[in-house]
C-alpha cells in the first residue's frame, strides 16, 4: 500500500498543477477595421489549453480609452463558455482609438488550493490604424503593462511585458502562459506543456515567444495583502494580472 501511494501522489500533484486558472477576455476581432458591426467580447474563467471552465459570477467590466473610463457592467449578458456561466457584451467603435477592456471578478474560492482567486484581466483592441495608448498602465491593483505592442504581432516574435502590483514593479513573480485551445486544436504531449512559466526580473519584466499562432494569455501571480474570511478562517487570496493578445501567421499569397 505504501509503495502504491508513493507512485500515485506525485501523479495527482502533477495533474493538479497543470490546471492553471485564467480570467478570459476574448474579442471576436483583435483589430477593428470597419464600423458595420460592434465588437463582441466574451468574459469567462477557464483553463485555456485544456478547454474546461469554472462558473464566472457577474464581474465588473470597464473600457479605458483617451483617459476616459466607461463602466459596461450593466450591459453584460449571460452566456455559456465550455458549459459554464460566462458573460458577453457588445461595444461599438467608430473612430481611430485604442481601447483597453478590463474585467474585475468577484473572488473565486478554489478548494483544491485552499485560497481565493481574483484575476484582473485585460485585452487591448486598436481601431482604424490608431496605435497610441496601448502601453499606458491603468492603475489596477495588479496588471501587466505591455512593452511590446499587444496587437499586430506574428507568432515567433518575442513579447515583453512588465508586471505592476500596487503600481510598483513585481519582482520575481511567476507568469503563467497558456494558449486558448479553441475546439481542442492541439494536445499537450505531457502536463508540463499545458502551462508555460517565466519569471519576472528585478524590474518586473518578462519575455515570451509564442510558438504558434492564436490567442495567448499571460497570468502574473502574486499573493494579496488582505485575506478573506471563509468558513470561519482567514484565507489567502491569489491575485492575477492577466493579459490576452493574439499572435498571427502571415497570409500566403502563392
Amino acid at each position: 500500500m505504501k509503495r502504491s501511494a508513493l507512485i500515485f501522489l506525485p501523479a495527482l500533484w502533477l495533474a493538479t498543477s497543470a490546471s492553471a486558472h485564467f480570467g478570459l477576455m476574448l474579442p471576436d476581432h483583435s483589430i477593428v477595421e470597419d464600423n458595420k458591426s460592434p465588437l463582441t467580447v466574451t468574459a469567462a474563467f477557464v483553463h485555456p489549453m485544456e478547454q474546461n471552465a469554472m462558473t464566472l459570477v457577474k464581474p465588473v467590466i470597464k473600457a479605458y480609452s483617451d483617459g476616459k473610463v466607461i463602466d459596461l457592467t450593466k450591459q453584460l449578458k449571460k452566456t455559456q463558455v465550455l458549459g459554464r456561466d460566462a458573460w458577453t457584451f457588445s461595444y461599438a467603435i467608430k473612430r481611430p482609438i485604442v481601447t483597453q477592456f478590463v474585467m474585475e471578478p468577484k473572488p473565486y474560492w478554489e478548494p483544491a488550493e485552499d485560497k481565493f482567486i481574483v484575476h484582473y484581466t485585460k485585452v487591448v483592441v486598436p481601431a482604424f490604424g490608431e496605435e497610441e495608448g496601448w502601453e499606458e498602465p491603468l492603475g489596477l491593483k495588479t496588471e501587466i503593462v505591455p512593452l511590446t505592442r499587444p496587437f499586430g504581432n506574428y507568432a515567433g516574435q518575442i513579447f515583453t511585458g512588465k508586471v505592476l502590483t500596487n503600481g510598483k514593479p513585481a519582482k520575481g513573480v511567476p507568469v503563467e502562459v497558456e494558449y486558448w485551445n479553441g475546439q481542442k486544436r492541439y494536445e499537450a504531449p505531457n502536463d508540463y506543456l499545458v502551462t508555460q512559466v517565466v519569471m519576472t526580473d528585478d524590474s518586473g519584466v518578462f519575455h515570451f515567444v509564442a510558438p504558434f499562432a492564436g490567442w495567448w494569455g499571460f497570468a502574473a501571480l502574486s499573493e494579496g495583502d488582505k485575506k478573506i474570511k471563509y468558513e470561519g478562517k482567514d484565507r489567502d487570496v491569489e491575485l492575477g494580472a492577466v493579459l490576452w493578445t493574439e499572435f498571427v501567421s502571415p497570409q500566403v499569397t502563392r
